[in-house]
């Protein structure tokens, strides 16, 4: 007895994987629903004040930025610039190489990071829950939450 296409594609890696960016893409459109609902902030840029809040400096090179939130250079170059119109962050130059760029989160960017938090933590946990009942996203948020070691 063969086994169909359909069926070896169930349980193949590509499977498995489009399982996972179905499950995260119907989590991102919750979570960047809810932070532009309630905090006014897109995902990416709550992203990147979250990568900001971290660093240890509380500045990222622009490149490193793109790279921690996914996006290219240009891309990260406005968003930064929409971060620093609404107050959130600045560009500054880096010292000792003036080609350097760098994003630097500003008070009121740390404060809107910390209230924003809250929300996607909420949000975050609530559509896993709910996914967990799904049978094709059940597994996946499973397997997930089982390796977070």
């Amino acid at each position: 007895m063969t086994t169909s296409p359909a069926a070896r594609l169930g349980t193949s890696d590509q499977a498995v994987w489009n399982r996972v960016l179905a499950l995260h893409a119907r989590v991102e459109r919750e979570l960047a629903a809810a932070l532009q609902r309630r905090q006014g902030l897109g995902l990416s840029e709550y992203r990147s004040l979250e990568h900001l809040y971290h660093s240890g400096t509380s500045e990222l090179r622009m490149q490193d930025l793109a790279d921690r939130v996914g996006l290219g250079q240009s891309s990260v170059t406005r968003l930064v610039s929409r971060l620093e119109t609404a107050g959130f962050a600045y560009k500054d130059l880096c010292p000792s190489d003036k080609r350097g760029v760098y994003a630097v989160i500003t008070d009121e960017g740390r404060r809107r990071y910390e209230a924003a938090r809250a929300t996607y933590a909420e949000v975050l946990s609530s559509a896993l829950n709910a996914f967990t009942g799904d049978p094709e996203l059940g597994p996946s948020v499973q397997a997930l939450r089982t390796a977070r070691g």
